[in-house]
């Protein structure tokens, strides 16, 4: 293949994945007019369009979107490959690229980062905050973060964290003439403070279990975020009753500033587990990650 096709493909790959040709040019280290000709020599010599231009926004035509899925792959694990040449040096090397929630980065990733780090000083991690279920094949990430059964069953998984409860939490000044819910249909109610599920869209649906079986109920509230930190400022602050990991409510229920009810009906979840493409060859730097996230018991 001439060297121009693979120059034209890469510039056209990076467009493809930033949807934005002021993005794609930074990482490219380009300008922006000079991206936009080479990929206009690109459709020029393939005799079709692949990308679809507006003043605010760039798409995919079908074209476009057949060569990206066919083409970015490959380069992919081109770029794995060169990272895997990394076994040559000393030491391990390389950037690694992971989305997480906040909850897992906070309660899970971070503590065991603080202590990686210091000991790999050429491997550099950029954790991505984000509480959706991305494609980390699509955004190019190395390994996402989710609880076990949110695992897609073509990955590769490891188990990072333990398995956890969520616990039903309010501020004592709340249940001041509003009474203490007793079973989880007792939550219709009450002021509940929601949550939303970024991928799917909508309200996150409690999770119960009662004598094994399990229950799911839609909360109504006047309040919503996409995390549960929030949602606990919240509740301290009076306003509703928060569902969240046990462990981002414990302290303030040690301190009495929140108050926990139905704590027999909190089943556990699965804990968090890092995954990453199964047809993927990991970089010696991204292999020494996941030993560090590993779960121990």
């Amino acid at each position: 293949m001439p060297r121009e096709s693979v120059n034209d493909l890469m510039a056209f790959l990076a467009v493809a994945r930033e949807k934005n040709f002021t993005r794609a040019a930074a990482k490219l280290g380009v300008s922006q007019s000079a991206l936009s000709h080479t990929v206009r020599q690109l459709e020029t010599r393939l005799g079709i369009r692949l990308l679809t231009r507006t003043t605010r926004a760039v798409s995919l035509t079908d074209a476009g979107e057949r060569l990206f899925q066919g083409v970015g792959p490959h380069f992919d694990e081109i770029d794995a490959q060169l990272d895997a040449l990394t076994e040559l040096r000393d030491r391990p090397a390389g950037n690694i690229r992971i989305t997480a929630s906040d909850h897992a980065i906070n309660w899970i990733i971070w503590p065991k980062l603080q202590r990686f780090l210091p000991n790999k000083p050429d491997i550099k991690v950029e954790l991505i905050r984000e509480n959706g279920l991305s494609d980390i094949v699509t955004e190019r990430f190395d390994g996402g973060v989710r609880m076990g059964e949110q695992v897609a069953k073509d990955m590769i998984s490891t188990r990072i964290g333990p398995d956890f409860p969520f616990a039903v939490v309010g501020a004592p000044s709340y249940f001041e003439g509003k009474g203490v819910p007793e079973h989880p249909q007792d939550l219709v109610r009450h002021n509940c403070i929601n949550e939303r599920l970024p991928t799917y869209g909508g309200f996150w649906a409690w999770e119960f279990e009662d004598n094994g079986k399990e229950i799911r109920i839609r909360v109504e509230g006047q309040l919503a975020f996409n995390n549960s930190y929030q949602s606990v400022e919240a509740a301290l602050d009076g306003l509703g009753l928060a569902y969240v990991p046990e462990d981002v409510a414990l302290p303030h229920i040690a301190e009495g500033r929140l108050r926990r009810v139905l704590e027999a009906f909190s089943p556990y979840w699965d804990g968090y587990h890092l995954y990453y493409p199964s047809r993927r060859q990991s970089s010696p730097a991204f292999v020494a990650l996941v030993d560090a996230l590993r779960h121990r018991a």
